[in-house]
């Protein structure tokens, strides 16, 4: 006998089972609504910039994601890597660059490469606000060009994505890594600094300075903050070439009209970046958790799996940490569903072929029509419209179907007219264009 605890044996299932994994949730509307609006946008923008679309598996072989840095924590603790009913190893996808540059890799397109991407990602680490083990990222990424004004495009294009949401408290913060040979003698020396003013903050303190010190850095821990403090910066260890390319990414900033702040201590939480790294922070959220975005060059990821040498810049941007951003400032607000036309049917039951081929017809023509179902009465159709956020409501009378004409109603202003059945998808949509109009106008005063 199964009393295996699946309910075929009479046992009462476990509720916990049937709810959202910790550290997952559910987005419904009208807040998906929200999150459709804020994937446009980046849409457009990156299709604006000359970015197309890609789309990889949520899944990869483990040692593309292991390509991000051995010593990270995102390999060493948080990544949900499994062996798969063939006996292969594979990952979820912890973060987006990874994926983007094994699909270069495998299909050798044209350079630069300009791709944008919208992906849930995967870590397992302890759930709080705005980090979850399931969360989502819009990113953009660019190969095979090593080009300090490639730079300044890629941090535009996030830049003016945080505008378009409305949000105006958003520093940028700015830092080189430099190249390899300037970047080696850098770690051998803040590594000396780690050990000999660090002796005291214990063994995974060693640890860490002993794998890949850069990563202290990243550290909020209060203990280690003044160690951090007193380190060498590594902008002081830049090569004549590594210094030129930086200061021309900063005189390029400039010369668009993009404030931002040089942050030495700003390695990024990955092994693979060089050259320039950024990150945007909002200033309304806490400072412990206001990161809003950020990415970096990496211009040996493309080689180190399998392709000719290709130079990357990306950044990927965290939309549950944006949308609190968006919060804190009151801007981007969720709207409810838009409905352009609620259809109410006053020809009786009979008459619900009738409802579906308006509705049907309106839709059809680009309008955002709903309806009841059911046989429900006029007036509880007509409460229904009202909570549905339609613009107007549009009844099919006796009386108006005799004259071959509907009755529409204005749901906020109370105001009613009689249009002619043919002309209705017109008229509805002439409305909505002038109220548009009228939204764009209140917008500019």
């Amino acid at each position: 006998m199964d009393d295996g605890g699946d309910g075929s044996s009479g046992e009462a299932a476990d509720p916990s089972r049937f709810r959202a994994p910790i550290g997952t949730y559910d987005v419904v509307p009208p807040e998906s609504g929200r999150w459709s609006a804020l994937v446009e946008a980046f849409a457009r923008r990156a299709e604006g910039f000359g970015f197309g679309l890609v789309l990889t598996p949520i899944f990869e072989h483990v040692e593309v994601f292991q390509r991000v840095g051995a010593s990270t924590d995102v390999v060493r603790k948080e990544m949900y890597d499994f062996d798969d009913k063939g006996g292969r190893r594979l990952a979820l996808r912890p973060e987006g660059t990874a994926g983007v540059v094994r699909a270069f890799a495998q299909h050798h397109p044209p350079t630069p490469w300009k791709v944008w991407y919208v992906a849930p990602h995967f870590r397992y680490e302890r759930p709080q606000k705005g980090r979850n083990r399931q969360h989502h990222q819009v990113g953009a990424e660019v190969l095979g060009v090593d080009d300090p004004q490639l730079d300044v495009e890629v941090i535009a294009l996030a830049h003016g994505f945080y505008r378009d949401l409305g949000l105006r408290d958003v520093t940028l913060h700015l830092n080189s890594m430099g190249d390899e040979a300037g970047r080696a003698a850098y770690v051998a020396q803040l590594r000396d600094h780690l050990l000999a003013h660090g002796a005291s903050l214990g063994a995974e303190f060693r640890e860490r300075v002993a794998t890949n010190p850069l990563r202290v850095l990243d550290s909020k821990a209060e203990a280690l903050q003044d160690v951090i403090e007193r380190a060498p910066q590594i902008t002081e260890h830049l090569s004549d070439d590594a210094q030129a390319h930086f200061e021309a990414v900063q005189q390029g900033l400039d010369a668009v009209g993009i404030r931002f702040e040089i942050s030495p201590r700003l390695v990024r939480g990955l092994d693979y970046y060089t050259s320039t790294t950024f990150e945007f922070t909002s200033r309304a959220l806490d400072a412990a958790q206001n990161g809003i975005g950020g990415g970096g060059r990496y211009d040996q990821l493309a080689e180190s799996m399998g392709a000719k040498p290709a130079p990357g810049i990306g950044f990927g941007i965290g939309v549950e940490r944006v949308l609190i951003a968006c919060d804190a400032e009151g801007v981007f607000p969720a709207g409810a569903a838009a409905v352009d036309a609620f259809v109410i049917n006053g020809l009786g039951v009979d008459a619900a072929q009738t409802v579906t081929l308006l509705v049907t017809e309106l839709r059809e023509d680009g309008l955002r029509a709903e309806r009841s179902y059911g046989d429900r009465s006029v007036k509880a159709q007509w409460k229904q419209a009202d909570r549905s956020g339609a613009a107007v409501g549009v009844m099919l009378g006796r009386d108006e179907a005799a004259r071959g004409a509907v009755a529409v109603k204005d749901l906020r202003s109370g105001e009613q007219v009689e249009v002619p059945r043919a002309q209705l998808a017109g008229w509805l949509q002439a409305r909505r264009e002038a109220d548009a109009d009228a939204g764009r106008g209140a917008g500019r005063r």
